[in-house]
C-alpha cells in the first residue's frame, strides 16, 4: 500500500464515515472501493466498450412486470421515493 494525503470537506468526511459505518469498513477501506469503481468506470474502458457491456446486460434483469418498457418512468420516480 502507498500512502497518500487528502483534504476534504467537513460534509464529505461526515458523509463517507457514515457510509464507512454503515457498511462495516474503515474510511481507507471506502476511499479504496471508491478510487476502483471511479476508474473501472472512467478509466478503464472506452466508449464501445462501455457501449457493449450495457448491450450485454440488458434483458438480463427481470422485475416480473410485463409494462416496464412503456412505463419506466413511473417505476423510476416510484423506487426514487423508497
Amino acid at each position: 500500500m502507498i500512502r497518500t494525503q487528502i483534504q476534504l470537506n467537513e460534509e464529505q468526511m461526515r458523509r463517507l464515515r457514515a457510509l464507512a459505518a454503515e457498511r462495516g469498513v474503515s474510511l481507507a477501506e471506502l476511499i479504496r472501493q471508491s478510487v476502483d469503481a471511479f476508474i473501472m468506470l472512467t478509466g478503464s474502458a472506452n466508449a464501445e466498450t462501455r457501449w457493449q457491456r450495457a448491450i450485454a446486460a440488458a434483458g438480463r434483469f427481470h422485475s416480473g412486470k410485463r409494462d416496464v418498457s412503456s412505463r419506466h418512468d413511473h417505476y423510476l420516480i416510484e423506487a426514487w421515493k423508497q
